[in-house]
């Protein structure tokens, strides 16, 4: 057995323990916990089977109780130094994978900043907001086959754009890439009927973060009347490491005002929202640092919204939140916005950027309020840029 040393202010320290799937030199892939710079290996640690597979999925599905079980079960371990030594590895050592099995996969669009933003941009004549949006959270239906790792490389995409003063569009590289920075939110616990609200966390496992890859031009094209297709399909990135909502709690906070009042499936009797920050930097360059806690609609809603048709839930199923925005321009979690539209170009030392170029790199960072002091961390998602 083992006492495992970390910083007083590691952001992953015992309150935290978000679960990842990793591998070490010539082994499976199996699941564990961060704890400091140390990944503990849960199947040695705690003799249990289900984190020998590779994927949470199956966990996840044994749902809150066997959740809190776990977690009690690792924190025991860990603070009475009775986790066996060959369980615990440097977080340098590992390698990690794609965290679950993303059976479904929906974004939504539930900044009221970056809906309003978009809206003045390519309707400067019009309302920002479309009158439906503050009756629902809006989202499309993503493609969850190309949910990523991050440090995966994202491959400049191939599409149809047309410009404005272009009499036809034309094929090839899209030439306004973009990111989204976003928190994304998995189901553990399925279930065939609505999802109300208040029973978010007793089917939602944890959050991570996301960065649904835009290339903007092929979108602007393809996406009247029906909605983002080939623009977002491509790629979307996400964290390896997802940190439970057992770890949230001193992160919940009260939405914005919603006004007006949701329609009764979308009321929350006890808020949703999350206190998370953002962090994104462009080729070492921190460019912009969303507030989560400024989303107009909360998880809770998200998820209340896309069942409340009748659609199942699945373990495994991924729902992000839409670009992150605040009211300041260096809250604004999207390039799109963040530029202008390419009118404003940013900064990176001696370079200026609008959109991404081949071998940017982005890394997106986030944390939140812990219940004793250090913050929870959620670590990052980074990928680079590779030609088409």
């Amino acid at each position: 057995m083992t006492h495992i040393d970390i910083s007083p202010d590691s952001e992953f320290g015992i309150d935290n323990l978000p679960y990842g799937v990793f591998s070490t030199a010539g082994t499976d892939r199996r699941v564990g916990i961060r704890y400091g710079d140390n990944v503990v290996d849960l199947a040695v640690a705690l003799d249990d089977d289900v984190f020998a597979e590779a994927s949470l999925n199956s966990f996840m599905a044994q749902g809150r109780t066997r959740w809190v079980e776990v977690r009690d079960a690792i924190t025991d371990a860990i603070t009475g130094d009775s986790v066996p030594a060959h369980a615990v590895h440097p977080i340098d050592t590992v390698t990690m994978h794609m965290p679950f099995d993303v059976a479904d996969y929906v974004d939504f669009y539930a900044s009221e900043h970056h809906a309003s933003n978009l809206g003045r941009l390519f309707r400067p004549d019009s309302e920002p907001l479309m009158p439906n949006w503050k009756h629902l959270p809006v989202g499309y239906h993503g493609r969850s086959g190309t949910v990523v790792v991050s440090g995966t490389d994202i491959t400049r995409p191939n599409g149809q754009r047309k410009a404005p003063d272009e009499a036809s569009p034309t094929f090839g590289p899209s030439t306004r890439l973009d990111i989204e920075a976003e928190m994304g939110f998995v189901v553990g616990v399925p279930s065939d009927a609505p999802i109300t609200p208040d029973r978010f966390a007793e089917h939602v496992f944890g959050a991570v973060i996301v960065n649904d890859w835009s290339a903007r031009d092929i979108q602007a094209w393809e996406y009247v009347p029906l909605g983002p297709n080939l623009g977002k399909s491509f790629a979307t990135s996400i964290s390896p490491w997802v940190v439970p909502l057992l770890a949230l709690e001193a992160a919940r906070v009260s939405t914005p005002v919603q006004d007006p009042e949701p329609l009764e499936y979308l009321r929350e009797t006890q808020s949703w929202a999350l206190d998370i920050d953002l962090t994104v930097t462009w080729n070492g360059y921190d460019v912009a640092r969303p507030p989560y806690r400024e989303m107009y609609w909360s998880p809770a809603q998200m998820l209340a919204h896309e069942t409340v048709n009748g659609a199942t839930s699945r373990t495994g199923d991924l729902f992000a939140s839409g670009t992150i925005s605040g009211p300041e321009k260096h809250q604004r979690g999207a390039f799109i916005e963040l530029t202008w539209g390419g009118r404003e170009p940013v900064s990176l030392g001696d370079e200026t950027r609008t959109f991404l170029e081949d071998g940017d790199d982005v890394v997106i960072a986030a944390s939140a309020p812990g219940p004793n002091g250090p913050r929870i961390g959620f670590g990052d998602v980074r990928g680079r840029i590779v030609p088409a």
